[in-house]
């Protein structure tokens, strides 16, 4: 006998897409009649119409800093990523380097990169090379915390079986602490994404790069200074939407992964 069939509404997959969806109609609804209502005008708070009717209007210029922003974005995080997973690795193979060490890239992570980044972009002569070192330098310690406590949760039965069977170090590596570090790395990976394009923002803003090369924050800050609040808004969006595009494509990698036998991915 075949189970009932689930109804569209209750299955978690829809869920995750309407739920938001309305949601974000509520808000955008509201937001429209407090601006209509109160008769506030566009330069102090534009409705999501006009946000929107700007966002198509000024696209050409926008869309071409959006390309910018993300490059610097995807830069950052690949380095990031790299180099998290790398100093990861290290720290579990010796618990003294990383007690010594692992500190420093929690100094990494309180340290504002505002009050760093101008030092790299005098140091780092190439502009888009200095943005992409400071945005990755805000995405990294996710990726070294979450990795290396993925590491270093390994069932203590398992590293007992191990150690039985003769593995050596490398072997209990690769078989027994990275698959069991994956759903760490995975989630490191989402917060981790949407860090960098903060960083890369933050980057852009601190860079102040201008003509065909620049990225959104300089489309913000040129908005802000002509007083066209429209377009800020819908700089911003493109922003948002960019986060929101970069946490679905980790939550996607992380179900492709992990969804074949993990209890986080089976389960949903």
């Amino acid at each position: 006998m075949s189970a009932p069939a689930v109804p569209l509404l209750e299955r978690p997959r829809v869920q995750r897409v309407v739920y938001p969806l309305l949601v974000a109609i509520v808000v955008l609804g509201a937001w429209q009649g407090l601006v209509t209502g109160l008769d506030l005008p566009p330069y102090l708070v534009p409705s999501p119409i006009l946000m929107v009717r700007t966002l198509v209007t000024d696209f050409p210029a926008l869309g071409r800093s959006l390309l910018v922003t993300i490059e610097i974005t995807v830069l950052a995080f690949l380095v990031a990523t790299v180099l998290g997973v790398l100093i990861s690795f290290l720290f579990v193979q010796s618990r003294a380097l990383e007690t010594a060490l692992f500190p420093y890239a929690v100094l990494l992570q309180v340290t504002p990169i505002v009050a760093v980044a101008p030092l790299i972009i005098i140091w780092v002569r190439n502009p888009t090379a200095s943005m992409v070192i400071c945005a990755a330098l805000v995405a990294l310690f996710p990726i070294i915390s979450n990795t290396t406590l993925g590491l270093r949760s390994v069932d203590p039965d398992l590293q007992s079986y191990f150690t039985m069977n003769g593995a050596t170090r490398m072997q209990s590596l690769w078989r027994l602490r990275v698959p069991s570090a994956l759903p760490y790395f995975f989630g490191g990976l989402r917060i981790s994404s949407g860090l960098a394009l903060i960083g890369a923002v933050v980057a852009e803003f601190v860079a102040g790069t201008g003509g065909t090369g620049a990225g959104l924050a300089y489309q913000i800050l040129q908005a802000g200074f002509q007083l066209n609040i429209p377009r800020m808004f819908a700089a911003l969006l493109l922003i948002s939407l960019t986060g929101v595009a970069l946490f679905a494509g980790m939550a996607w990698a992380s179900r492709r992964a992990l969804g074949a036998w993990h209890a986080s991915e089976v389960s949903t």
